[in-house]
């Protein structure tokens, strides 16, 4: 009688057999099976193979210095990377433990409030990037707001913020986290930076801050602070108000004042009380890192500070964040020292004249008939970016595909819609940063003409059958992204279909 063989029990005997005899990372049960997605194993990994099989996962994703659309810093020299190695390990909070940090803590917000011509009593605070530095901004002048309405016996229970509806998503949460009516001045065509008169048009009692941009998201504009300083500190003297700016300098704080050292958009300017920095993107270090100054104690209401003990001595809280590393202030500090002034102003002005560069050569393809600039922002006018569209008519595809080709060729450039109001135009952006060089520009310049190529010669249908693909892939994800979030209409992020990628 011929007995059957279970193959299946054959071949796992084998392959644990094989599994026990071989070191070799591809050739265990890890590699075979997977690593853990849903549920953590039953036994450990050596720690070689958990790396290696860990790198492979990310192997997807973009190459960072061909990202082109983010602001984030993506390189560092080795002597700081090794001076964040050694520490990992310490929490920045505990001041107690760690009275080094603390001090190195104070140094940066003195030299970044310095930068930004702070008077001696002002302070500041390291925080997780510049979406906390700004709640924690709004949180504080809606408390002073309240309090200043409640000693006058008047109703507090409406506090409004006016800023440009092309706002980085930060802004749109912090006022929904903090309960604050946004008042949006919209974008027109050839206008998208926000118009001094109508902010200060759109302020009255029940307004708490006033946000100016140093540089927005989309374009890369700096925004008219002194002009808006100069019209609200009218209308606070005509009509009895008391209301300042927040300047949102997330990317801008550490460009201007290299680059554009005759603007006036500061401390300087008698109604800006608070301002929040970057450092994680031209300030230089990697991500994880921002500085929120404000101009004195006046601005920081004593309900928004915490004091503890249980850490071994008194300490004062003024964060939302509490427990974190201490790296990132050690890579903001070692920037600082680092770089200098000559530092900083070489690096700012090296990228500002690329920019001028790739914005010279793009307007330059087929004799500049096919392109335009959304903002001009050579020769330090602008953050270092470069913000531009398709002509009507100059093609038979739009940005989006032409950001589909480049991104087949390695390069990350982001393709979005104007902000609301304007959310019909479209356009491109790239962000040039600390890693940029002549010879990275002159790579891009030729993928960018190649794409342009290839599309050209594409016939209208197929593009138009790409497109519909990358839409129903698109909506497929957002109707998954929605079960999972609990996402709803009234969302602002959904509502003004705001995208993280040109962040």
């Amino acid at each position: 009688m011929v007995q059957s063989v279970d193959h299946q029990s054959v071949e796992d005997s084998y392959l644990e057999h094989a599994h026990k005899a071989t070191t070799f990372v591809y050739g265990g049960r890890t590699a075979l099976h997977g690593l853990p997605d849903h549920e953590l194993g039953d036994e450990e990994i050596p720690p070689a193979v958990a790396a290696r099989l860990i790198k492979d996962l990310m192997l997807g994703d973009a190459r960072p210095q061909m990202n082109l659309a983010s602001f984030v810093s993506t390189s560092n020299e080795t002597e700081v990377t090794e001076l964040m190695k050694e520490a990992m390990s310490i929490n920045l909070i505990d001041a107690e433990e760690y009275p080094s940090m603390v001090e190195i803590e104070q140094r940066c917000v003195k030299i970044i409030g310095n930068l930004f011509h702070a008077p001696k009593e002002s302070l500041g605070v390291s925080t997780v990037g510049s979406s906390e530095a700004i709640i924690l901004a709004v949180l504080a002048a809606k408390r002073l707001w309240r309090d200043k309405r409640k000693k006058a016996g008047k109703p507090y229970d409406s506090p409004n913020l006016v800023m440009n509806s092309a706002v980085q998503v930060c802004w749109e949460k912090a006022v929904n986290y903090c309960e604050v009516e946004p008042r949006y001045i919209y974008c027109e065509e050839g206008r998208y930076s926000m118009d001094p008169q109508a902010a200060v048009d759109a302020c009255d009692e029940n307004t708490i801050l006033v946000c100016s941009i140093l540089g927005v998201t989309y374009t890369g504009a700096y925004e008219d602070t002194k002009a808006i300083d100069d019209l609200l500190e009218k209308k606070n003297k005509a009509e009895g108000l008391d209301i300042h700016i927040h300047v949102d300098a997330a990317s801008g704080g550490f460009v201007a004042p290299f680059a554009s050292p005759q603007l006036v958009w500061d401390f300087q300017l008698p109604l800006v009380c608070s301002i929040n920095a970057s450092g994680h993107k031209y300030g230089l270090a990697y991500a994880g890192v921002g500085w929120l100054i404000m101009r004195s104690k006046e601005f920081l209401p004593d309900s928004l500070v915490f004091t503890v003990n249980y850490l071994g001595a008194d300490q004062i809280s003024f964060t939302l964040n509490f427990s974190k590393s201490a790296i990132q202030v050690i890579n903001q500090y070692y920037n600082l020292c680092r770089l200098g002034k000559s530092g900083y102003s070489a690096v700012m002005n090296n990228l500002t004249v690329l920019g001028d560069f790739i914005t010279k050569e793009i307007l330059a393809i087929d004799d500049g008939k096919r392109f335009e600039l959304i903002c001009d922002n050579t020769g330090g006018k602008g953050l270092p970016l470069v913000c531009w569209r398709l002509k009507d008519g100059a093609a038979h595809y739009d940005e989006f595909a032409i950001a589909h080709v480049l991104r087949e060729s390695g390069w990350v450039v982001p393709a979005y819609t104007m902000a609301p109001h304007m959310a019909k135009l479209k356009l491109m952006r790239i962000v040039i940063r600390d890693d940029f060089s002549r010879d990275r520009a002159r790579a891009f310049l030729r993928d960018l003409k190649d794409a342009l190529k290839r599309l050209d010669k594409t016939p209208k249908a197929v593009l138009d059958h790409h497109a519909k693909q990358r839409e129903e892939k698109k909506a497929g994800k957002d109707s998954e992204h929605s079960h999972s979030t609990h996402n709803t209409a009234q969302h602002n992020l959904q509502r003004h279909g705001k995208t993280q990628q040109i962040c």
